[in-house]
This record gives C-alpha cells, sequence and structure tokens, in this order.
C-alpha cells in the first residue's frame, strides 16, 4: 500500500510546474517577436495569483502565455501543455489556471495569434496619453543609437486611458511583491508613463516601458502631500537609468505647484529608497545649505526648510541627503572628521534603541528587581554597540554606492 502511495505521489509530483517558470511575457513590436524567445521575460512573483509555493498543478510542460502589444498592451493569451491529469483516470482535478489568470487580465483579449498579429498592425495608431513632461535619450550599445524616451502625465480623462491602465496593472502582480490595482474611480491618483519611441516601416511608434502612480492626500488647511504608490519599469528596461529619470521628473512636476508640500512614498522597497537617494542628492548638491562648510557644521532646520520649499523633500529625506553629501565631504581617512561623521549617523541610529531602552526599563521596574535590570541592560548595551556597528557599515556603503552613481551621472 505505502509503495503504491509513493508511486502515485512521484506520479503526481511530475505534474508541478513553477508558475514563474510556466509564465512567458513578451511585449511584442514586430511579428517575428512571436517566436522568437530572446523577447520573452518570467515573473519575479507570482504567489498573488498561485499562492505561496507558487507552483500549478496538474500539467505538464505548461505554458501561459501572456503576449502584451508594446504600445497600447492589448493582450494575447493561451494556455499550453503536453499533457494534464484526468479526474476520470487520476482521480484529482488540475487547477483551473484560466480562471486564475482571466481574474487579473481584463477582458477583450485575443486568443490565437491572428487576431494579435492583425492588432498589431493597428499600433503605428497608437499615441501617448495625456501631457508630455520630459524627453530623454539613451545610448544603446546593441542598436548602436541613440534612443528617445518621453515621460507623460495621464489621468482617466484621457480617452482609452482607463482601459489601458486596466492592462498596464496586470504586471504589477508579476513584479511587486505586495502589489494591488488601485480605485481608478478616485481622482486623486496622477499617472506618470515612460514611453520609448522606435521606427517600424518609416513610422515612428511609442512602447510602453514603465510608469508610476501617486496619490495625492490631502493636507489642513490648502495643501496635498503626493504619496507614490507603486513604481514599475518592465524587466526589458531595466538597469537603464528610466527610474532615475521617472522619479525625477515626478518631483519636478510637483516642484512647481505652490500647493505642494512634499513628496513621500508609501512602503518603499530597497531598490526604490536607493534610486530616491540618487534623485534627492542629484537635486539637492547645488541647494546653498549643503555647501561642505554647512554639511561639516552638522544638520540645520535650514537644510529642511530648503529642501522642502524648493525640492518638496520632506525632513527623513532630507536628513539621509545630508548623510550622503556630508560622507562625500568628509575625508574619511582623517581620524578627526571620521569620527565625527560616525557619532553624527550613530546618534541619529540610537534614537529608537534609546526609546526601547526607556520603555524596557519601565516595565522591569515593575517586574524585577534592581541589579538584574542592571545586568539585562549591559547586555542590551553590547549588543546594541554590535547592531549599531553593523548599521553604520550598512549605511556607509550604500551611501558610497549612490555617491559612485552621482559621479557618473
Amino acid at each position: 500500500f505505502s509503495s503504491g502511495l509513493t508511486a502515485m505521489e512521484k506520479k503526481l509530483a511530475e505534474y508541478k510546474c513553477n508558475t514563474n517558470e510556466a509564465i512567458q511575457l513578451k511585449l511584442v513590436r514586430f511579428p517575428e517577436d512571436l517566436e522568437d524567445d530572446n523577447t520573452t521575460f518570467n515573473p519575479e512573483y507570482s504567489h498573488q495569483v498561485f499562492g505561496d509555493d507558487e507552483v500549478a498543478f496538474g500539467y505538464k510542460g505548461l505554458k501561459i502565455l501572456l503576449y502584451y502589444i508594446a504600445g497600447n498592451l492589448s493582450t494575447f493569451f493561451r494556455i499550453e501543455y503536453t499533457s494534464k491529469v484526468n479526474e476520470k483516470f487520476d482521480c484529482v482535478e488540475a487547477d483551473d489556471v484560466e480562471s486564475k489568470i482571466r481574474e487579473i487580465i481584463p477582458p477583450g483579449f485575443c486568443t490565437n495569434t491572428d487576431d494579435f498579429v492583425s492588432l498589431l498592425e493597428k499600433e503605428v495608431n497608437f499615441k501617448p496619453f495625456g501631457m508630455l513632461l520630459h524627453t530623454y535619450s539613451i545610448h544603446n550599445e546593441e542598436a548602436g543609437e541613440d534612443i528617445t524616451y518621453q515621460i507623460y502625465k495621464a489621468d482617466m480623462t484621457c480617452p482609452g486611458f482607463r482601459e489601458y491602465h486596466e492592462r498596464l496593472q496586470t504586471f504589477l502582480m508579476w513584479f511587486i511583491e505586495t502589489a494591488s490595482f488601485i480605485d481608478v474611480d478616485d481622482e486623486r491618483w496622477n499617472y506618470f508613463l515612460v514611453f520609448e519611441k522606435y521606427n517600424k516601416d518609416g513610422a515612428t511608434l511609442f512602447a510602453t516601458v514603465g510608469y508610476m502612480t501617486v496619490y495625492n492626500y490631502y493636507v489642513y488647511p490648502d495643501k496635498t502631500r503626493p504619496r507614490v504608490s507603486q513604481m514599475l519599469i518592465l524587466p526589458p528596461f531595466q538597469g537603464e537609468g528610466h527610474g532615475a529619470q521617472l522619479l525625477e521628473t515626478v518631483h519636478r512636476y510637483y516642484m512647481s505647484s505652490p500647493t505642494v508640500l512634499d513628496i513621500t512614498a508609501e512602503d518603499p522597497s530597497e531598490n526604490y529608497v536607493k534610486l530616491r537617494d540618487f534623485v534627492l542628492v542629484k537635486l539637492c548638491q547645488d541647494l546653498l545649505c549643503f555647501s561642505p562648510v554647512k554639511l561639516m557644521q552638522g544638520f540645520s532646520q535650514e537644510m529642511v526648510t530648503e529642501a522642502q520649499q524648493k525640492l518638496k523633500i520632506n525632513k527623513q529625506h532630507t536628513r539621509r541627503v545630508y548623510e550622503i553629501l556630508r560622507l562625500r565631504a568628509t575625508n574619511m581617512g582623517d581620524a578627526e572628521q571620521s569620527r565625527s561623521y560616525r557619532l553624527d549617523i550613530k546618534r541619529r541610529l540610537i534614537g529608537p534603541y534609546k526609546k526601547k531602552q526607556r520603555e524596557l526599563a519601565k516595565m522591569r521596574r515593575c517586574l524585577r528587581p534592581e541589579e538584574m535590570t542592571n545586568q539585562l541592560n549591559q547586555i542590551d548595551l553590547n549588543m546594541q554597540r554590535e547592531q549599531l556597528e553593523e548599521s553604520f557599515q550598512q549605511l556607509v556603503s550604500d551611501y558610497r554606492r549612490v555617491l559612485e552613481r552621482l559621479a557618473q551621472a
């Protein structure tokens, strides 16, 4: 009996597919992209759709094809597999992969390639939505030429944008760990989109590169505080500097508005923080309050005020900018300068620890005799020193990377 079970288990195990590998995404510009494996990319995540183990059960050789036309993102969806379990014979049912995907992609997709290719021919009519904010170009080694990109600000009143956004946001599920779809009927959302210009048969077409959503929080009495919610540069375009261009453009857009207080972000990822550090330092480095002399005098209210008024940067982010620029101005080979820098950062890092200490001490006074408290505090302090040193080293190496990128910019 038991060996029979393992044979069955073995058989069923062969019918498990990793959904991150099974899902094949494409952004299609030319009909030949459909056959070209080089244009395929896979999700980083699929747990929101297929559960924490990111597995689809019941298929061998499962392929979930999700192809998008590069500009307007018209979608082609098909499922392929070499074999599938059968309830009659195997007494188990295969996962309903199709309905799981249908839950996140909007209706109206193609299911055969001919329809998709004929839509591709109409792509020449697709134009970006909204208002052009910024144009930039990046040299492409492979193509041996400069490629032009444009950033637009759009909203739901742009004809066709609502439907386009529904298709665009499906990418969040595959590339942002905690993604969720937003309520597009709330008018306080702003959308910023990046497009690449490319040529096809002598015409100029536009391809979707990425986007950012920003929510405008109301601040009493007459201000707003835009908060970056989601930001995604599609994988074929990652690592080319588009994120920095987008974030800087968004900052500049809000900087020109007198009603904006400052810009924040919701639950930022590590990568986003690195990106923001780079962009904010780049914006701030020429402010008078960040001159080397002033940096050496320590963090000041002047920095907070100037960064907020001129660049819409909040206090917490201004503090990081100060630390990064002060590192640049500090000769870490000089014992006195480096000690002063270290102390300055650690004083900030220790804030939360001290608060925790006070709370712990309060609790212990109620619970235990004095001498025990002292012993425990001693242990805590040693641990705290190690953790502080570790946090400090980590920060400095992050800051150095920002400064390296800045030197190349």
